[in-house]
């Protein structure tokens, strides 16, 4: 998957796309997937990277929401559940199941909340994980050994699945590319083409590298920016309103030590009305999340003071090692897109839905906005399926519900630190094999190695240092200060793949560090350049 050449293609292409996508996420992927595999022309334009927004900084689950079955939205639920099972038989490599233990430190919690899991199970149906039962004190601490003791008198323990985010972004880019899809990121959409009639026909997009832009006709446009989607909307028609209430979380990533076992934590009731999870992912542990409205979304927002302190207190009420701010190696914030319903109050942000929406404006723009990761494929299909009647376009079958994504893999356990490149991994390993010096690691606390920087660089689109330590590995995210220290190796490698000088190393190696600081509780020292492994 080449920049160069998706970009030529779009160059080359004089007929109008059937769709263009506007947006590079979750939603925005899933819907260049579900068409192109439909047979559809496809063009998705993304204004920064792949993941760049929400689709990243999610709480790593793939599941139904247990919040959302105590809400009573048990539509929402089923389908979730449902679409749980479908990306875990699609995705092996990358989704899997974790046991969740809900610790009892009252008498009636183990009857309530183990009749509560009991209807999860229920509603799983055939897609089930694995079935849920109340545990003792005993098996409780076998499960986490580092919860708090005191008051303790066993569990409730119940199965969902877990995901790399921005990996599974990654591929399903891939997936997409592999079937049809022109895909680009670093291309904004400056405007909306309207054409006599006074209906979106297309848009004018731009390379963020070079300046050039282009002209391009489609039969539909899909509006699938999530938190930007009114900025999209008002692109048509500046007078639209607003669709969403953005809301904001933040996650800490802890050391391993706060969770051993492979076990996480869930507790299903807090002082900011949402559940708080604890949990065990690549190696380190993830820790949140908040529920705060903002007034507007940003690509990198920050987290506020009382969201780190409410996690950290919330957290050192269940672990045996309260966590504090010293413990934090990295810090992220995501925003959601949540729909605002009509005459709901914006702001409690916990009790807006979780379900999607898809609204065609009077322009004939196609939005769909809301819903959550675990359902991207179904949200997809349903946004096709509009398309193809607004854009009266062939009618064809949806078939991601059994589509392989790239990557595939049923083995992945059995490729060490690569398992989540699946398939790929072949392709990671031959490049370091070739080479010792790409088969270094590129820090002693994280597993990452050089080879992974050039493979981001030739097969997956990346373009700069971020890319690499924030989304194509996850380095950024788990140890902010060890991504620092990885910075200029990483862009003396991807320099020599895409051809830039020192200058750009320099500047790509500061820019970062920046970035970075806003991921880390304490200061970070400014990078030190070093000698970067050859290349080949």
């Amino acid at each position: 998957m080449k920049r160069e050449t998706m970009l030529a293609r779009v160059r080359e292409r004089s007929e109008p796309w059937d769709l263009i996508v506007v947006g590079g996420g979750a939603t925005g992927a899933g819907v260049a997937v579900d068409a192109a595999t439909r047979g559809l022309a496809v063009l998705l334009l993304e204004r920064e990277d792949f993941a760049k927004g929400t689709s990243s900084r999610s709480t790593k689950l793939v599941h139904g929401g247990v919040r959302y079955l105590e809400q009573g939205n048990i539509s929402l639920v089923m389908e979730a559940l449902k679409e749980r099972g479908i990306l875990r038989r699609n995705a092996p490599h990358l989704v899997h199941d974790v046991e969740f233990v809900v610790p009892n430190y009252s008498w009636w919690e183990a009857p309530f909340y183990g009749i509560g899991m009991k209807v999860y199970d229920l509603l799983a149906g055939k897609y089930g994980f694995g079935r849920s039962s109340i545990l003792s004190r005993e098996q409780t601490l076998e499960r986490i050994p580092t919860l708090r003791q005191d008051g303790l008198r066993g569990g409730v323990v119940y199965h969902d699945g877990q995901f790399d985010d921005a990996r599974l972004l990654i591929q399903l880019i891939e997936t997409g590319a592999d079937h049809g899809a022109v895909v680009l990121n670093y291309t904004p959409v400056l405007a909306l083409r309207k054409g006599a009639d006074g209906f979106v026909d297309g848009v004018l997009a731009c390379d963020s590298e070079t300046g050039e832009r282009f002209e391009l006709r489609a039969r539909v446009v899909v509006n699938a920016t999530g938190i930007f989607t009114d900025e999209v909307r008002r692109m048509a028609d500046a007078t639209a309103q607003g669709m969403v209430a953005p809301s904001q979380g933040i996650h800490l990533v802890l050391d391993r030590s706060f969770l051993r076992g492979e076990a996480a934590i869930m507790v299903p009731h807090t002082s900011d009305g949402r559940v708080l999870f604890a949990i065990p992912w690549h190696g380190h542990t993830v820790v949140g999340t908040t529920d705060t409205p903002i007034d507007a979304p940003s690509y990198e927002p920050l987290p506020l003071e009382k969201e780190i302190e409410f996690v950290l207190e919330t957290a050192g009420e269940y672990l045996s090692h309260k966590p504090g701010r010293d413990d934090v190696l990295s810090v992220y914030v995501g925003i959601r897109p949540l729909v605002k319903a009509a005459g709901s109050d914006a702001s409690k942000t916990s009790a807006l839905s979780r379900d999607h929406t898809i609204h065609i404006d009077p322009s004939g723009l196609l939005t769909i906005v809301g819903g959550k990761w675990t359902t991207y494929r179904h949200m997809a299909e349903d946004a096709v399926n509009h398309a193809i009647l607004l854009g009266k376009l062939p009618d064809s079958r949806c078939v991601t519900e059994e589509l392989r994504i790239h990557g595939y893999s049923e083995n992945a356990g059995q490729l060490g630190s690569l398992f989540v490149y699946g398939a790929d991994a072949e392709g990671v390993r031959a490049l370091a094999d070739q080479s010792p010096e790409l088969a270094q690691r590129l820090h002693p606390d994280l597993p990452y190695i050089a080879a992974e920087v050039v493979w981001a660089a030739r097969e997956e689109m990346a373009r700069t240092v971020e890319d690499v330590l924030a989304r194509r590995t996850r380095a950024l995210f788990l140890h902010a200060h060890a991504a620092v220290a990885m910075a200029p190796v990483v862009a003396s490698l991807l320099a020599a793949e895409l051809g830039k000088d020192e200058p750009w190393i320099e500047e790509q190696t500061r820019i970062f560090s920046v970035l970075a600081g806003q991921y880390a509780l304490q200061s970070i020292p400014a990078a030190t350049p070093v000698e970067a492994p050859a290349s080949t």
